[in-house]
């Protein structure tokens, strides 16, 4: 193992992950690493959890504040969860445990844009950063650290700490060494210059981490996995779904709006994505890129037959079996991935250049092109707006998807008014769901309701849309976007009351 930790002074400071764990007090600001289930810190914060357990056992208040990349898994945000160990928590989560701690009011949850959590970091919004948990998979004989399966907020977590404690993680392969672009060309107002990314491609950085070693107060080893969820088989709606955005594609290349080797790819993660994903390698398509948040399943297969030519991130999610294939043939992969903080991959100046076509999942969008990705029943948080809002504002094409309907039918994928707006309707292009897709650019207010609710909604709640919709136009106080405030949030309201959007018999 030691020969992962090849710097002497960082090798003297080996020590076990309790050990390390208590160097951790009361009231910190911690910050680890880790996104979407990939390189995380697996062994402290386990053995914190076990600490603040004994500690709040024993009728302390053993919580700290916990800022990440994006979520992480159960060794992380579950046992700390589990544990009552966090008093506050951002910028995404998507932990069953404390998911339900934010929605009990047990925590506070900062939800935020993921590209503005290392600028915000700078800015000194959260304030002082106590100390810094990463995961590497490396550390060479001058210090530098080699980034393990995600980058994130981890430059500026190891710039901005006091302290850093670092998990050096043999189960990571050695080969990702030269995978990362990590950019130290950022500054702060007003001294900022522009980011020369004028290809999803270019390299603008270095391989390596570095690290102020006098900062560095332990080394940990570990040999644990990255504990990703399965993705489930595209199902036939995610297909249907995805076959109106191949159409829509194939339509805009047609009308010379889009190139033929479209433009770079952005994609949420999630069944509906990856849906899209399986539909390009059906589709014809050859040598696309990608710049986006994340490398699913779904882009090792088009890399692999070449529907993909290259693939930019700051991060894996992959499934098990994902994970298998990437190690696999990670020769292979090393040459058409690259990964990059996410204040880079998720960066407006860079999404707005490239022109990216950005594809998001959402929770419920209005007639109006409003988009609730959060929320549900406007108060429910699901996970968080992620990254969907860097991308949606600043891309060339902004695409949100969705099944019409929930549970079964209870739940109208397209209502009224969004219960709770993550995007606005100015940042919203199209909206997608298996019933068709409604191509809003260009359109005004009324345009667009009457397209979205003939091509999104489903049958069972068209009849109660146009209903309504009518109704608005004529006695609306206003008739630029017509509303009906008194009932405009009455199928949330129905469902909070009786679990179902459906009107009584």
């Amino acid at each position: 193992m030691h020969q992962r930790i090849r710097n002497a002074s960082l090798a003297e400071r080996l020590m076990t992950a309790e050990e390390a764990a208590c160097l951790i007090k009361p009231g910190m600001t911690v910050a680890m690493s880790g996104f979407t289930g990939a390189g995380y810190p697996k062994a402290v914060p386990q053995a914190l959890a076990a600490l603040m357990e004994r500690e709040n056992d024993a009728g302390s208040d053993f919580r700290i504040k916990v800022l990440t990349g994006a979520s992480t898994a159960p060794e992380l945000d579950g046992v700390l969860a589990k544990a009552k160990g966090m008093e506050l928590r951002l910028p995404f989560q998507s932990d069953p445990a404390l998911r339900d701690q934010i929605n009990a009011g047990d925590l506070d949850y900062i939800d935020i844009h993921l590209g503005h959590v290392a600028q915000h970091t700078w800015f000194g919004f959260f304030g002082a950063i106590d100390i810094a948990v990463v995961e590497v998979a490396g550390i060479l004989e001058d210090g530098r650290l080699i980034p393990s399966s995600s980058v994130g907020n981890n430059k500026t977590w190891l710039e901005q700490a006091d302290k850093v404690i670092l998990e050096v993680n043999r189960w990571q392969p050695e080969e990702l060494e030269g995978m990362h672009d990590v950019y130290y060309g950022t500054a702060l107002p007003p001294h900022r210059k522009p980011i020369m990314l004028t290809e999803p491609d270019d390299r603008i950085g270095v391989p390596y981490l570095s690290v102020d070693q006098e900062k560095v107060v332990a080394v940990v080893e570990t040999d644990a996995p990255d504990r990703n969820s399965p993705f489930k088989a595209p199902d036939e709606t995610s297909q249907q779904i995805a076959g109106h955005i191949l159409d829509f594609f194939e339509h805009e290349i047609k009308r010379g709006r889009m190139p033929e080797k479209l433009l770079p790819l952005q994609s949420g993660v999630g069944n509906v994505a990856n849906a899209v994903l399986a539909g390009l390698a059906t589709g014809g398509y050859e040598g696309l890129t990608a710049y986006t948040e994340v490398i699913q399943d779904g882009m090792l297969d088009l890399l692999k037959t070449g529907v993909l030519r290259m693939a930019s991130a700051t991060s894996f999610s992959l499934s098990a079996a994902g994970i298998e294939e990437f190690k696999s043939n990670i020769g292979f992969y090393r040459d058409r991935i690259l990964l990059r903080p996410q204040e880079i991959s998720n960066h407006p100046e860079t999404i707005r250049r490239l022109g990216c076509i950005a594809l998001n999942g959402m929770i419920e969008s209005d007639i109006y092109g409003n988009v609730n990705s959060t929320h549900i029943a406007g108060t429910k948080m699901m996970n968080g707006i992620g990254g969907s809002g860097d991308f949606a504002r600043n891309s060339y094409l902004s695409v949100f998807m969705s099944p019409s309907v929930a549970k079964g039918g209870q739940i109208s994928g397209i209502v009224p008014m969004v219960s709770h707006v993550d995007h606005t309707e100015h940042d919203t292009m199209v909206v997608v769901t298996e019933q068709g897709l409604a191509d809003m650019r260009g359109l005004s207010p009324k345009q667009r309701a009457r397209l979205v609710i003939e091509k999104c909604a489903h049958p069972d709640y068209r009849p109660l849309l146009e209903d309504y919709f009518e109704r608005a136009c004529r006695d609306s106080f206003g008739k630029h976007t017509p509303h009906l405030l008194g009932e405009a949030l009455s199928w949330h309201e129905r469902f909070v009351e009786t679990g179902s959007m459906r009107p009584a018999l």
